[in-house]
């Protein structure tokens, strides 16, 4: 038998249902709907830094760490914090690497934001108030993920054993997946709960965060180095109220300071077309970017009359320098007109232009015809004697050096005489031999 609900107990459910359901706050949350940034260039609410390497930015993720070279950092915190009391994160990252690489990922809920973590690990950082969740190798399974928590008063950084400070862990390889993790962080009424890959890590019932803190992600690779990559985070809450911008700030358009111009006007970010749809609102971007662009305008013309008084400044005092004295000379010396200046110059040229005209002189008066004549017999006879008694000395090396092949046929035939007679007398001692019978 189904029992039949009242319109007031549907009414109840549905208002109920809608309570619970959960909305992605869309300011501290990226990936989840795509391209993680619009123009490639920075994700919208986020702040990346890196040391010893930029982070690079790719269509579906962030690469945090590189996989070489070593001994990099990479982190990316929200510029606004959240505000709900109770929310949930899902975010995916991977790890891959050499064999014995390692490294570590950490995900923070601080106070203060990047400004006192920046590209910090749970082992580099001082002192922060909030939760850290670290993801490494430590423990004898392959890695590990744990949970610490601080109140700014103690030092991480100086502590002597940072690994008995955690709360909460579970055992995680983590590394050479070859797909993306993916970590669950609830934290509520209920307490915080900690989730990997649909499994539970650990829970608490005794740690609620409260709001008004930002989220962040540090990773920080080793000589061997693991690469970090993140492919989603996103942060959701169960108070419909909050679909909007978690800071009422946030909805107005940042305005960001051109530092790498000196006293450069502000200027206003992108903003999508698709976003703005009253009239007014149209007109007022519209004003204010062409109010922007030219105050940059004056700024640069601004600009170039200083740089054009620091050229005519500068090209002044070297005029007044070479009009001067020299820079080696000292304040209490009286100057010298520039005639007495370069006539020391003016000497030395003179004394080279004698000696040239000296040489040139003893070049053309001097006649060198008779050491030429002298020259060209010498070489006439050296040529002559090459040709006529070089044939001759030749021949008569050849003949002296040769062997000589009477002397050879001489030594042959003695030799065989000299066989044929030891023969003979062999022959006849044998015939003059006594016989023996037998």
């Amino acid at each position: 038998m189904i029992a039949r609900l009242s319109p007031a107990s549907l009414a109840w459910l549905l208002f109920s249902a809608s309570a619970q359901a959960s909305y992605i706050i869309e300011g501290l949350s990226f990936g989840h709907k795509g391209a993680i940034s619009p123009n490639g260039r920075a994700v919208p609410g986020w702040h990346l830094s890196g040391e010893n390497h930029t982070p690079q930015l790719l269509s579906d993720r962030i690469i945090l760490t590189p996989p070489a070279p070593g001994g990099t950092r990479g982190a990316i915190f929200a510029d606004n914090p959240i505000t709900q009391p109770e929310w949930v994160v899902e975010t995916e990252f991977r790890a891959s690497g050499q064999e014995r690489g390692s490294g570590n990922l950490n995900f923070w809920f601080v106070d203060t934001g990047r400004s006192a973590v920046g590209q910090s690990s749970i082992y580099t950082v001082s002192k922060f108030d909030g939760l850290a969740l670290v993801v490494d190798q430590y423990g004898p399974r392959g890695g590990s993920i744990r949970g610490f928590l601080n109140d700014g008063s103690a030092n991480f950084k100086d502590h002597h054993n940072v690994d008995s400070l955690a709360f909460g862990h579970c055992d995680y390889a983590y590394r050479n997946l070859g797909r993306p993790s993916k970590l669950r962080i609830e934290n509520g009424a209920h307490g915080l709960r900690v989730d990997i890959d649909g499994t539970s890590c650990f829970h608490s019932e005794k740690v609620n965060l409260p709001p008004g803190y930002f989220f962040g992600i540090s990773a920080a690779a080793s000589e061997n180095p693991d690469s970090f990559e993140v492919y989603k985070f996103a942060a959701s809450t169960t108070n419909s109220i909050s679909r909007e911008e978690p800071n009422v700030e946030a909805k107005r358009q940042h305005i960001e300071k051109l530092d790498k111009f000196p006293g450069a006007p502000e200027a206003l970010p992108d903003a999508d077309a698709s976003t703005i749809k009253a009239q007014a609102d149209q007109f007022a971007d519209l004003h204010n970017r062409l109010q922007g662009m030219t105050h940059q305008i004056a700024n640069m013309f601004g600009e170039f009359e200083r740089l054009s008084r620091q050229m005519n400044e500068r090209h002044a005092e070297l005029m007044a320098k070479v009009a001067g004295t020299n820079a080696g000379d000292s304040s209490d010396k009286p100057q010298q007109p520039t005639g007495e200046a370069l006539l020391p110059l003016s000497r030395r040229v003179e004394n080279i232009e004698r000696i040239a005209l000296a040489i040139q002189r003893d070049v053309e008066g001097k006649d060198y015809r008779e050491h030429l004549t002298n020259l060209q017999q010498s070489i006439e006879g050296v040529r002559g004697g090459l040709t006529e008694h070089l044939p001759e000395t030749i021949a008569h090396m050849i003949s002296t050096a040769a062997p000589k092949m009477g002397m050879f046929i001489f030594v042959v035939i003695a030799f065989q005489v000299m066989l044929a007679g030891a023969y003979i007398i062999y022959k006849r001692r044998r015939a003059n031999a006594p016989k023996k019978y037998l």
